[in-house]
Order: structure tokens, then sequence, then C-alpha cells
């Protein structure tokens, strides 16, 4: 993957976990308790483009975050 839309969709993701107003930590857990093999660390990784994201990562945290793929996805 391009690690310029690495980057992009990882500041969208932290921006959107920042508007939902909850912590790397608390997304970590929530995407733990889905299934997902993750931790803090890795969050902050995905949200500086430092870490793939898995699908399953994804699609969880479009739920945890109540936000569209749009949102995830954008190029803005």
């Amino acid at each position: 993957m391009n690690i310029e839309i690495e980057k992009r969709i990882g500041k969208n993701i932290r921006n959107l976990r920042e508007k939902a107003g909850f912590t790397q930590d608390y997304l970590a857990i929530k995407l733990q308790l889905g299934g997902c093999d993750i931790t803090r660390s890795a969050v902050a990784k995905i949200e500086v483009g430092q870490r793939h994201l898995y699908p399953d990562e994804i699609i969880l945290i479009k739920e945890i975050l109540n936000v569209s793929y749009e949102d995830i996805f954008s190029q803005d």
C-alpha cells in the first residue's frame, strides 16, 4: 500500500477517534473485545501510518467509532 495513503487513513482514524472522545487504550480494548489481537501501541502505529490495517480491524473500527467507510478512507 502507498505510505501516503496509509498515513492519511491513520490520520482519519485518529481524528475520528478523538472526535468520539476515545483514547487509544479504549479503542484497542474495544478491538480486543471484538476479537482483534491488537495493542494500544499498534493503534498508535496505525494512526501514524506505520502499521497496516487488517480487514477485520477496519470493520470493527467503523462500528466502534460509528462512522462510515468513506470517513475512514477519505482522501480530503
